[in-house]
């Protein structure tokens, strides 16, 4: 990998040697484009067709003659895409320069191969003809599918899981890994909680999310560490067309967990100046099952609001952006009265004794004293500056602050004292320098990174350390397009810069809580933590190439390097984390992950059925991972009573697999969609170290192979005033998953099952063709199986038990995931013309 990274460096050179770095001044000319949007064969106007063009961040709809325009332009080269429902997108790269003019002719397909994607690239770019495995998940797809968060929301697309810790907890895994190497983005802006924790969701208002782009595969090259294993880009709505005020009003019930939420959306741009406001609320009960009942534990509250505003002109464009969330988030800890196998609650700091809970708090909503309040603030500025020569100069930078408390003390008057209280402040910037194109050659310089500071120093419970740390890694790519062939490489370099805070605590005299003492307190005290500095750095590189032997059939490959610096909890852990039962130990000896990824992935697409094959060979050096520790006596090792000891470990690591799908249109509204995903990660153990037993031969906490079937109609109705009806129905099949870490209890195996999903919908219009409302009914898991999600973290929840029954008994196992769960969804859109 090493001197393909210098052949890398060595080619970025030459191709650069014909550019002046040198800054130009901004654009001082003015464009427009317009054009006329029909079907190809009949030649009709599209009434409504979409019209992007995403570097701009511009959209508009054609009206009722097909007619789009977009004034006071940048001049340069952007790449344009139109939809259309039923129709194939068609895109085009357009020379801005004074006025231009492009009509587009859209053909009727049921398939769709040509969306344009934004992630992990310096420009917008097809999908088809990027090396990288990259899948673009529409808004269409996340409304008709049934999902409690926006993490669910893509967990059944191939190759993309979520590990669990009841139905609002989610984190995504990618290709069999996940946490802290995988980076989630809000808007191409890195999203920074505190992810290193089992049970820590992502902060993200569901109802905001348009769409999502999920890179497979490492992408540090593009955002540094922690893209080690892929990316998930959750895109915002987008601002109201030029002239236009929209909106929609949500209203969503769904009767599992008695779920209602709602969200109210209003956006408008006259004159380039535009602004959009949201503000989301959804709280739901316990989620039940029929073998738990209600789980004790699950309920949420949860409340947030985005606003942006923004401006557009000749030059480009700046956004400015403001997220606020709000969640009252309780965990489960699986404890139940022997005799009654009924869910107790602790009431007590020493816990000997637990009250049953009764039917009535089940059903509530109301927040036990034993929760988390989850806080997440973000302001973030995204600029775009079109230059006088054609380059483009992209200068984000951002804000984001995370404030993390987890009630642990159940007794009055410290309810309101938080166990865990973590303070984390992030600033993020991200600066990217595109030149002009010059023989279809794209070649972008930049840099990235961040600042961040967390403290812990405020609640009675410490798990990891005070830190600081800052990210620096500059990176420059290059693409070029021979006819039928795109090539994309480029290198890059991290450097963390890394310190931990020491802690010493003694217990408050008055409530007996640890607190941190300084200075001369100091003698005596406990220190779980002391001073650590350090500095993780290493290179990464891709290289790629797509070859489109036509419009139906195109071939790619990638080898990609990857880095990830360990995280706090990997360093450092020393404590036990409310909501988890462990206790945590980390390993400060711990160097950087480095991977080296293989990709080859297939696509043909035709009328009538769209294929794709998609395989990878991932090898990981210093792969970190989770083991449980044993005592001298055999049983679990416990620092701590009730909470399992867990300590983090390092090894070699294989993951390989793929994914394949074949999606089949045999006649217009009708679609059989299939898919098949498969991980296999092998541990391989240290570098000239001992062998690898068998219980420890797997990587735990891998997904099982997994597939999806599913037969879909889509329909217009003037009788009843319909557009893009649907009624679908979905199977969705997981393998047994026998592949475990089996050593030392950490892993245990968990039997397959299938599931049945349904759903049916669609939008009422008035006699103009406007959407008055939209409506969906969804079903999850209509036969309401009892079963555990192989990454669902409440399987491990036993109660009383420290390890599970025999499986003639399922009550004294762990924690079932959710049974059957039917959503009513209502969808109320506004859409208003400007007074100019």
């Amino acid at each position: 990998m090493k001197y393909c990274l210098y052949s890398i460096i060595l080619l970025l050179a030459c191709a650069s040697s014909c550019y002046s770095i040198a800054l130009p001044v901004l654009s001082p000319a003015n464009a427009s484009l317009t054009g006329v949007v029909t079907d190809a064969k009949t030649s009709k106007p599209l009434y409504g067709a979409a019209v992007t063009i995403p570097d701009l961040k511009l959209v508009t709809a054609t009206d009722s003659l097909g007619r789009f325009s977009f004034r006071n332009l940048p001049t340069g080269t952007f790449l344009a895409e139109v939809k259309f429902e039923g129709y194939r997108s068609v895109t085009r790269n357009i020379l801005l320069s004074g006025s231009a003019r492009q009509d587009f002719n859209l053909e009727e397909s049921a398939t769709e191969i040509n969306e344009v994607v934004v992630t992990g690239t310096s420009k917008a770019t097809q999908i088809r003809r990027n090396p990288v495995p990259i899948v673009s998940v529409s808004h269409d797809y996340l409304v008709t599918n049934l999902n409690t968060n926006a993490i669910d929301a893509i967990a059944k697309i191939p190759g993309v899981r979520a590990v669990t810790t009841g139905p609002n907890v989610s984190k995504p895994f990618i290709r069999g890994l996940g946490y802290n190497r995988i980076l989630t983005l809000y808007d191409g802006v890195r999203q920074e909680g505190q992810q290193w924790g089992d049970e820590h969701g992502i902060e993200m208002d569901q109802y905001s999310i348009n769409r999502v782009e999920i890179i497979k595969g490492p992408a540090s090259l593009s955002y540094g560490s922690d893209a080690l294993a892929g990316v998930v880009n959750l895109i915002p709505t987008p601002h109201a067309p030029e002239g236009k005020m929209i909106g929609d009003i949500v209203a969503d019930y769904q009767t599992n967990n008695k779920m209602f939420g709602g969200s109210a959306m209003l956006s408008a741009t006259q004159n380039g100046l535009e602004w959009l406001a949201r503000v989301s609320h959804k709280q739901a009960t316990n989620y039940q099952n029929k073998v738990d009942g209600r789980v004790f534990g699950t309920s949420f509250n949860e409340t947030d609001a985005n606003a942006s505003v923004g401006i557009h002109r000749k030059w480009g464009y700046s956004h400015l952006n403001l997220v606020l969330f709000d969640d009252l988030q309780e965990i489960p800890d699986g404890s139940r009265d022997s005799a009654t196998w009924k869910f107790t609650r602790q009431i007590t700091e020493a816990d000997t004794v637990r009250q049953i809970v009764s039917d009535a708090d089940l059903n509530s909503y109301k927040m036990t004293p034993l929760h988390q309040h989850v806080q997440h603030y973000r302001v973030f500025s995204a600029n775009n500056f079109i230059l006088g020569d054609g380059s483009t100069l992209l200068v984000n930078l951002g804000y984001q602050r995370s404030v993390r408390r987890e009630f642990s003390h159940p007794e009055t008057p410290y309810q309101d004292v938080a166990g865990l209280f973590l303070q984390l402040s992030t600033y993020n910037y991200d600066i990217k320098y595109s030149l002009r194109e010059i023989d279809n050659w794209g070649i972008t310089f930049g840099v990235n990174g961040m600042y961040q500071q967390n403290t812990v120093t405020n609640g009675t419970e410490f798990v990891i350390p005070s830190y600081h740390q800052f990210d620096f890694g500059p990176f420059a790519t290059a693409k070029k397009t021979f006819g039928k062939l795109d090539i994309a490489v480029g290198v890059r370099y991290d450097i963390r810069t890394f310190h931990n805070d020491q802690l010493y605590s003694k217990p408050n005299p008055i409530s007996g809580f640890d607190t941190p003492v300084y200075g001369s307190d100091t003698t005596g005290a406990d220190k779980p933590f002391s001073n650590y500095d350090h500095t993780f750095s290493g290179a990464t590189g891709s290289l790629g190439a797509t070859y489109s032997f036509s419009d139906k059939f195109s071939v790619k490959a990638n080898i990609s390097r990857g880095f990830r610096a360990p995280n706090i909890a990997e360093i450092s852990a020393n404590g036990v984390h409310p909501g988890t039962n462990f206790y945590q130990i980390g390993n400060a000896n711990f160097q950087p992950e480095f991977s080296v990824q293989e990709d080859i992935g297939l696509v043909f697409s035709s009328k009538y059925a769209v294929i794709e094959l998609n395989v990878f060979n991932n090898f990981i050096n210093n792969y970190i991972y989770n083991q449980k520790l044993i005592g001298v006596n055999g049983q679990d090792s416990v620092i701590v009573p009730g909470n399992s000891t867990f300590k983090f470990q390092a090894s070699r690591a294989n993951l390989y697999g793929g994914e394949f799908s074949i999606d089949l249109h045999p006649f217009k509204g009708f679609h059989f969609e299939n898919s098949i995903s498969a991980v296999y990660a092998l541990n391989k153990g240290i570098a000239g170290g001992k062998a690898v037993s068998d219980t420890e031969k797997y990587l735990p906490f891998i997904p099982p192979v997994h597939g999806i079937s599913e037969i879909r109609f889509d329909f217009d109705s003037k009788a009843f005033g319909m557009k893009h009806g649907f009624i679908k129905l979905q199977m969705e099949y997981y393998a047994a998953q026998n592949r475990i870490y089996s050593a030392f209890g950490t892993e245990t195996a968990t039997p397959g099952y299938t599931l049945f999903n349904a759903g049916i919908g669609g939008s009422f219009v008035n006699k103009q063709g406007n959407t008055v409302c939209s409506v969906y009914i969804m079903g999850n898991n209509l036969f309401d199986v009892a079963y555990w999600d192989h990454l669902s973290r409440l399987k491990y929840f036993y109660g009383n038990y420290q390890n599970p029954a025999p499986d003639d008994n399922p009550r004294e196992h762990g924690i079932y995931n959710m049974g059957r769960n039917i959503s009513f969804k209502l969808d109320f859109p506004l859409n208003y013309n400007l007074r100019k």
